[in-house]
């Protein structure tokens, strides 16, 4: 096993090493209006129930809007969609409606009034299950009350945010050490 020598790193930096899982797309509504915001900060934080949180900045403009309906939509894009969801994330909806500028589908979703983006891998709707940490930490923790997902491709090529301009793209999938693994542990 290699040892690695090591230096001393920026601690605002450290996030190319920890990224969380894909890059999403969140989509909002409330009064009419819709929007679509980019989004790398998310983990899953339970089980039964499903329980995702999520770090939304307050500046946002999906703040306000995810904020008051107390719900949205977190749809997964593959890569193909990956300049969308750069412009989306460089983009306010301040100043421009996201699904047209950006050719998107809504669909309407089944248990919030946030949309679906159809051309989206996966959307998962879901509802606020608490809002204690927003006020401190801009952090939503959602309840899925509802998941799209396609019979295949079983694992999808999403892509996943490195900081300062890096993306990944998901890549192999072994089973290698699958024998050794416990569900339970994780």
């Amino acid at each position: 096993m290699k040892a690695y020598a090591k230096k001393d790193f920026p601690v605002d930096q450290i996030r190319r090493f920890l990224e969380p899982g894909p890059i999403v797309l969140v989509s909002s509504a409330f009064n009419g209006k819709t929007n679509i915001m980019t989004m790398g900060w998310h983990m899953v934080m339970g089980f039964q129930p499903s329980l995702i949180g999520c770090y939304i900045w307050s500046e946002n403009h999906s703040f306000d809007l995810i904020r008051q309906s107390r719900s949205c939509v977190i749809n997964i894009p593959e890569v193909e969609l990956a300049a969308k969801v750069v412009g989306i994330g460089n983009s306010s909806g301040r100043d421009i409606d996201k699904f047209a500028e950006f050719g998107l589908t809504a669909l309407a979703s089944e248990k919030v009034e946030a949309p679906l983006i159809a051309e989206c891998y996966a959307n998962y709707e879901c509802k606020l299950a608490d809002d204690s940490l927003i006020d401190s930490y801009s952090l939503f923790v959602w309840e899925v009350v509802k998941a799209h997902v396609p019979a295949a491709p079983k694992y999808p090529r999403t892509i996943h945010y490195r900081g300062d301009g890096m993306f990944m793209i998901s890549g192999q999938n072994t089973t290698r050490w699958r024998s050794g693994f416990k569900p339970q542990n994780l």
